[in-house]
């Protein structure tokens, strides 16, 4: 068990690169398994999520090159099939939450798929209707082995269906694209996500031969094809790191360039943290956060407390709305930060007022942020990582407090972020791994 040990109060200067999406990684590596050719992949982040994910590709019987840095090129022409029914397989796919998306090309190209309830962070329930009924829409049948405790899902052949989601589901929508593209007919997905992520897997089965339209809408229409080809990928940079920059730099008063971010792929990004009265620059394709000492959260037009939420893209994405909350904690005024989708991810707001934080939580959704404008400073505190998204919030809160905190769990900070504290510490930071 890895801790990091921070020493607070030093500002951030320089440049800092994004790693590639995680999120969209998941979705490409999965989407490898619909064709016997060669895909080759670019901008792969070493974390251990996607790491994970690889390694079990690999043993499903995926061949697997490592062509350089963050290039990997996969060639699924001989999956181990009896592997897929293994415990070893289904214990592996039960600490991955990634590997509910092989369901879908395991089905479309194979017939055949067997997961067990996957894991992933504590945040609360996610669960997984969006991805079974949308593949029971276009045929499959799903049982479940309770002395097993896993699903079956088999199909002879998936046939395109029309259906209407209950909800714009990122890995769900993926999922049943990723089934259709192989389907019998036609398939039109309403309510679909329509997420960067989601457009980037869409381009990238339309390039192997896929037939898909709508992409970047929520009305998604997919023509079956017979089979799909090899391609090449480049992965787009990851939003949340890059919003996770723009929270560290605010919070130690720091000036820094985040690189090549992909300004067009941010959506409301930039504006969120702007509401919070931070000054943020286009230049090209980087960002430009300059020093402040101090910065105003606005009110809305009518002087009401100003409120971010999350919600379906192009809203805001809920994986930033812990760094967005802790950020707030130095700001001038007072905001609601109001988590819709997951009913656990605002607990670990307890850390933060153990640290000094003015925080009130009002339910396990809602929670009133008192800004202090760094009028004081947070005071550097013992603290644990309980997922991701929380675990790096902790983070910039220990960067920007006084004196030295230690977060242990930090396996979960690895699970999506790249050699963070290298990163951090080559622009200023005091970050030591124990």
């Amino acid at each position: 068990m890895a801790s990091f040990v921070i020493e607070g109060g030093h500002r951030l200067s320089g440049e800092i690169y994004p790693q590639g999406a995680k999120n969209e990684v998941l979705q490409i590596i999965c989407a490898t398994l619909l064709t016997a050719e060669e895909v080759t992949v670019n901008n792969i982040p070493d974390i251990l999520d996607v790491n994970n994910l690889i390694q079990l590709v690999r043993e499903m019987g995926v061949t697997v090159a490592k062509n350089g840095i963050d290039s990997y090129t996969f060639k699924a022409e001989n999956v181990d099939l009896a592997y897929l029914e293994s415990d070893e397989f289904l214990k592996k796919c039960s600490s991955l939450r990634g590997s509910v998306m092989l369901i879908g090309p395991m089905v479309a190209r194979f017939g055949r798929a067997l997961i067990s309830k996957p894991g992933g962070d504590k945040i609360g329930r996610r669960r997984l209707d969006t991805h079974f009924v949308g593949i029971q829409n276009l045929g499959a049948d799903f049982r479940y082995d309770e002395e097993r405790g896993i699903y079956v899902i088999t199909a002879d052949r998936l046939q395109g269906n029309y259906m209407l989601l209950d909800e714009a589901s990122v890995t769900g929508t993926a999922n049943i694209v990723m089934a259709a593209v192989l389907a019998k007919g036609t398939t039109t997905i309403y309510n679909a996500a329509c997420e960067p992520y989601l457009q980037q897997l869409c381009h990238m089965l339309n390039r192997m031969g896929a037939k898909i339209s709508g992409i970047a809408s929520n009305l998604l229409t997919i023509e079956g094809v017979e089979e799909l080809h090899g391609t090449q990928h480049t992965v787009l940079p990851d939003m949340i790191e890059v919003g996770s920059f723009i929270g560290m730099a605010a919070m130690t008063k720091s000036e820094i360039t985040i690189k090549n971010v992909s300004n067009e792929n941010l959506g409301i990004i930039p504006e969120s943290f702007r509401r919070l009265g931070i000054k943020l620059e286009q230049k090209g394709d980087d960002i430009y956060v300059p020093a402040q000492e101090t910065y105003q959260i606005e009110s809305f037009i009518d002087g009401s407390i100003m409120t971010i939420a999350d919600a379906p893209w192009p809203g805001l994405t809920p994986d930033l709305l812990s760094v967005l909350l802790v950020v707030a904690t130095q700001a001038k005024g007072s905001v609601l930060i109001h988590q819709k989708m997951f009913e656990s991810r605002l607990f670990f707001v307890d850390k933060l007022i153990d640290m000094g934080a003015q925080i009130i939580l009002c339910d396990p959704h809602r929670a009133v942020v008192i800004g202090h404008n760094h009028g004081f400073t947070l005071r550097g505190a013992r603290l644990t990582s309980p997922d991701i998204r929380a675990g790096i919030a902790l983070l910039i809160a220990a960067m920007s407090a006084e004196g030295t905190s230690t977060i242990s769990n930090i396996e979960q900070i690895d699970r999506g972020y790249q050699n963070i504290e290298g990163r951090l510490n080559a622009i200023g930071a005091r970050i030591t791994r124990i």
